[in-house]
């Protein structure tokens, strides 16, 4: 499942950078409330985006997953919401993961300026499932071997 191509790149600076995975985000119209501040639900949205393509660093191919019948649910989540975001900024969400238990894993998330002033940041528990059952099920070798947990 280990991506070669052009996500080869982004693996190497991932293992590089001792597990901490970095996922730029532009600010997009869409993204904006009638203030032109991100609206809040949208952090969730670059936070999940960030999630998935640290996973696709590591070989993950979350679609092979779905067809093995395994997936990933959020089962729990807190984020702060620190200073706001604006249209057209170009921002990086850090991403690390903190705990790494046999079902589940959990990951640390800051979002950034370019100035590195925290905007936001999360700390997300993924549950592993069997989605035939709905039940919790061992996380993938693959995760298990690539992911180190570090520090929030």
């Amino acid at each position: 499942m280990r991506y070669s191509s052009s996500h080869s790149s982004v693996y190497e600076t991932f293992i590089k950078t001792m597990n901490t995975f970095r996922w730029p985000v532009t600010v997009y119209y869409e993204d904006t409330d009638a203030g032109g501040v991100v609206y809040h639900a949208n952090y969730l949205k670059f936070f999940e985006r960030a999630r998935t393509e640290m996973l696709r660093a590591v070989g993950m191919n979350q679609q092979a997953l779905l067809e093995q019948g395994t997936g990933f649910v959020v089962r729990h989540m807190e984020i702060d919401f620190l200073k706001g975001a604006k249209l057209d900024d170009h921002l990086e969400i850090i991403t690390t993961v903190s705990e790494l238990r046999k079902a589940s894993l959990t990951f640390c998330q800051e979002l950034v300026n370019p100035e590195g002033v925290l905007l936001s940041k999360a700390t997300v528990k993924v549950a592993c499932i069997d989605n035939e059952n709905m039940r919790p099920k061992a996380l993938p070798q693959l995760i298990s071997l690539e992911l180190n947990c570090s520090d929030c």
